[in-house]
């Protein structure tokens, strides 16, 4: 087992209508709340009327910022963050999924001060304070409502990439399933592929604790189980509150105890994906994933093996564990294959040089440019 620190320092507030005491939870932190969302959902759903209902009762000042992509960008950033400091905001309210609550997190640290957000991707910058978030999830998905990290896409530069700080963890974050019960199929099925790559990252990163491999495998069973029931029955309760809670679990830091790092080499060419073709998060990860294995497969064949024995309750062979997964994710309804989403014109060196650009690796197994040719090969 390798050391770790365990740290999470997020107010989970789970289940059925608990959005009652969100308002009296913002005033806390003071009276002036930046409202941030996306393109109009949260309206056309009936959740924002209920929001700014509960505000206007505790008579909180509310300034909105709307229009965040699925793919966040630096822009939508720094123009929020603009308008929190012209308005000197107390607190942050993000509803959405993860896109929203990345952003979110990036605009916290970015009011204090005078420069723009990317400049903490870079390193240029250290986060020193930050405006308090407090997140309202309508998707599970990426697990942002429980842990530090937030991922923005630079187009200018041609870069999308993380940033994590202590001091970008959500405050309080608010999951009642019944906000995802609109969520589309297909979303619905991006969410379950990206809690089991989450689980993935883990299980294939630095350390191997038994107990935390535990961990994984059971969140993993646990979306294998539901998601297919849920896809079939998506106004179900039950189905949505599992996979919200599995999705959280994901990323909050339980999957990584005993572990150094987790790899995030899948989740890095995926990042490539969504930058050049818009491709949804959770849709790259499926595309990526069953190739990655492919690849290392020779590198790391009993942990290959181990997973899918594990995930399949049978004694699976490398090949057959891959494939299992492989045929999972498609009977989502998700892409395996780049060529499934019939993009135009020539794919296989736009993705190359955009690897090579951002220097695509992972934290365990590393990555060079002849891996990222064949990778791609066995995606596009």
């Amino acid at each position: 087992m390798e050391n770790f620190v365990a740290y999470n320092p997020t107010k989970l507030h789970f289940g059925k209508n608990i959005l009652s005491t969100l308002a009296g939870t913002l005033k806390e932190y003071g009276t002036r709340v930046l409202l941030v969302y996306g393109k109009g959902s949260i309206k056309k759903s009936g959740l924002y009327d209920q929001i700014i209902t509960y505000l206007k009762r505790e008579e909180l000042e509310v300034v909105e910022y709307s229009g965040i992509q699925s793919n966040p960008i630096i822009e939508d950033v720094d123009a929020a963050a603009i308008l929190g400091r012209q308005h000197h905001v107390d607190v942050i309210l993000a509803i959405g999924g993860g896109s929203v609550i990345d952003s979110a997190k990036i605009i916290s640290v970015t009011i204090p001060v005078q420069h723009g957000g990317w400049d903490f991707f870079l390193g240029k910058a250290k986060a020193t304070e930050a405006i308090p978030v407090v997140t309202v999830l309508t998707l599970a998905a990426t697990g942002s409502e429980m842990n530090p990290f937030a991922v923005i896409s630079n187009h200018a530069l041609g870069q999308k990439t993380d940033f994590g700080s202590p001091l970008t963890f959500p405050k309080h974050s608010f999951l009642d399933p019944q906000f995802t019960l609109t969520v589309p199929r297909n979303y619905t099925a991006y969410g379950i592929a990206d809690l089991i790559a989450h689980c993935f990252e883990a299980w294939f990163g630095i350390g191997t604790p038994s107990l935390t491999d535990r961990f994984v495998i059971d969140i993993i069973k646990e979306a294998m189980d539901v998601g297919p029931k849920l896809l079939a029955d998506l106004g179900n309760y039950e189905y949505r509150e599992k996979i919200m809670f599995a999705a959280t679990m994901a990323l909050n830091g339980i999957t990584m105890y005993g572990r150094s790092a987790g790899d995030w080499g899948v989740h890095n060419v995926g990042h490539c994906l969504s930058l050049l073709y818009g491709v949804p998060h959770g849709a790259s990860l499926t595309i990526v994933y069953p190739a990655w294995l492919r690849h290392f497969k020779n590198q790391i064949p009993e942990r290959i093996a181990q997973l899918g024995s594990n995930l399949f309750n049978a004694p699976l062979s490398t090949g057959e564990s891959i494939y299992r997964i492989e045929t999972f994710f498609h009977s989502l309804g998700c892409p395996i294959r780049l060529s499934e989403l019939n993009l135009p014109g020539d794919l296989f060196q736009p993705i190359f040089e955009a690897m090579v650009y951002n220097k695509v690796n992972g934290a365990n197994m590393k990555m060079k440019e002849e891996d990222y040719r064949k990778i791609i090969e066995l995606f596009i």
